[in-house]
C-alpha cells in the first residue's frame, strides 16, 4: 500500500522527479519528468542521468557522486541550485534542481527534483529590459531637462545682457582712467609715490569687481549636470548678488539683501538655485517697472521656516499678481509679459520640485509679491 501511495504522488507531482542508483543510473522517472525532457519512462531508466546534462555537467556528474560515496561531502546533495539541462532534442533550458538521499537505502539512492525555468528566466529578463528602459526615459528626462535648463539660463543672460556690460564696463573705464593717472604719478618729478600707490590698489579692486561679474557669469551659463551637495544658501545667494545687482542698476531699482545667519545647509545642485533666484528676480525687476513714483524696491532673504525648512524669498512693491494668471502662472507658457516666453515660473517651479522642494506665492509686505523656494534640511550634511 505505501509502496502504490509513493508512486502515485510520483505520478501526480508537477515537478519533474528523477530517482537514481548510486551508480548515476535513472530508476524511476514520473510522468512531468517525460515531459520535460522529450523521453519515456523505459527510455530513460537504466541509462545514467548525465544524460539529460549539457556536455560539460555530463562529465563532472559522476565524479560527483563518487566523491560524495567516498567522502561524504556533499556538491549538490541537500542542496538546491539552478543548473542547464538537456532535452532529447538537444535543447538545453534552465532548471531549478534539488537532490537528495532517500533515507535507510544500501546502496544510497537519490531523488532529483527538476523545475524548468525558463518562464521564471523570461519573466525576470522582461523585468530587467523594463527596467533598463524606465532608466533611459529617466536618463532621457534628465537630458531634456538639462537642455531646457541651459536655454534657459542663456535666455537670462541675454535678458541680463545690458545690465552685465554695463556693469563690466564701468570697473574697465574705472582701470583705464586709473592707469592714466599712474603714468602721469610715475612721470613726475620726482614721482609721486603715495599717489602711485594708491592708484594701483584703485586698480587691483575694479579688476576684481570685473573678474567676480565674469566668474559668476560663466558659472551660472556652463550646461554641465553637478552633483548635488550640501551647500549654505546664504553663499549661493551672495555668489549671485553681482548679477542681481547689475541688472537691477539698468532697472533702477534697489535691493536688500536680508540675509538670515546659521541656515541649515540644503543639498542642491547651486546653478540651478542661482539660475531660479535670477528668475524670480528678473521677475520682479518687471513688476517694479509700473510704480510710477520711481520707488522700486526688491528685498531678497533667507530663514528658517516654522516646520525647519529654509527658505528663500523674492519680495517686490509692484501691483500683486494678476488674479486672473494667479491659478495658472506655473504653468509653461503663461506669461503676462508681451515679449515672455511664459517658461521662467514653470522652469523654477521644476527646480524646485526636483530638489524635493516647493515654489510658493503669497502676497508681499509692501503690497506687492512674494515667491518663496522652500527646500528640506539637510539633516546629515557637514559643511564642504
Amino acid at each position: 500500500m505505501g509502496s502504490q501511495y509513493a508512486l502515485a504522488l510520483l505520478e501526480a507531482a508537477t515537478d519533474a522527479v528523477i530517482v537514481i542508483d548510486h551508480r548515476g543510473l535513472v530508476e524511476t522517472a514520473n510522468a512531468a519528468a517525460e515531459r520535460l525532457f522529450g523521453y519515456s519512462s523505459a527510455e530513460l531508466v537504466g541509462r545514467n542521468v548525465s544524460l539529460l546534462m549539457p556536455a560539460g555537467d555530463r562529465e563532472r556528474h559522476d565524479g560527483y557522486i563518487a566523491r560524495y560515496l567516498e567522502t561524504g561531502v556533499t556538491h549538490v546533495i541537500g542542496r538546491g541550485r539552478e543548473v542547464e539541462a538537456r532535452r532529447r532534442d538537444g535543447s538545453c533550458f534552465p532548471a531549478g534542481l534539488s537532490v537528495g538521499r532517500i533515507t535507510g537505502t544500501d546502496p544510497p539512492r537519490f531523488v532529483g527534483f527538476i523545475r524548468d525555468l525558463t518562464e521564471y528566466r523570461q519573466a525576470l529578463l522582461a523585468l530587467q529590459a523594463d527596467r533598463d528602459r524606465a532608466r533611459e526615459r529617466e536618463a532621457d528626462a534628465h537630458r531634456s531637462q538639462a537642455r531646457l535648463l541651459a536655454v534657459s539660463r542663456m535666455a537670462t543672460m541675454g535678458e541680463m545682457a545690458a545690465g552685465i556690460a554695463h556693469e563690466i564696463n564701468q570697473p574697465l573705464t574705472a582701470i583705464s582712467n586709473y592707469a592714466h593717472a599712474c603714468q602721469r604719478f610715475a612721470a613726475s618729478q620726482p614721482p609721486n609715490m603715495e599717489d602711485l600707490q594708491d592708484c594701483m590698489n584703485e586698480i587691483a579692486n575694479e579688476t576684481q569687481r570685473a573678474a567676480e561679474i565674469i566668474r559668476e557669469l560663466r558659472n551660472l551659463v556652463r550646461s554641465r549636470m553637478e552633483e548635488r551637495w550640501a551647500r549654505d544658501l546664504n553663499d549661493i545667494v551672495r555668489q549671485t548678488r553681482p548679477l542681481i545687482l547689475a541688472d537691477a542698476r539698468t532697472h533702477q531699482t534697489n535691493v536688500h539683501f536680508d540675509i538670515s545667519a546659521e541656515l541649515p545647509l540644503v543639498a542642491v545642485e547651486a546653478v540651478q538655485i542661482q539660475q531660479l533666484l535670477l528668475n524670480l528676480t528678473r521677475n520682479a525687476l518687471e513688476a517694479v517697472e509700473a510704480r510710477a513714483d520711481g520707488n522700486r524696491e526688491i528685498r531678497i532673504a533667507t530663514s528658517v521656516a516654522v516646520d525647519g525648512d529654509v527658505e528663500l524669498s523674492v519680495m517686490d512693491n509692484g501691483p500683486g499678481i494678476d488674479p486672473t494668471v494667479e491659478q495658472e502662472m506655473f504653468e509653461p507658457f503663461v506669461s503676462t509679459k508681451p515679449a515672455g516666453t511664459g517658461l521662467g515660473l514653470a522652469i523654477s517651479r521644476t527646480i524646485a520640485q526636483s530638489h524635493g522642494g516647493q515654489l510658493l506665492v503669497r502676497p508681499g509686505d509692501s503690497g506687492g509679491a512674494c515667491f518663496a523656494l522652500r527646500l528640506p534640511r539637510h539633516s546629515e550634511a557637514t559643511r564642504p
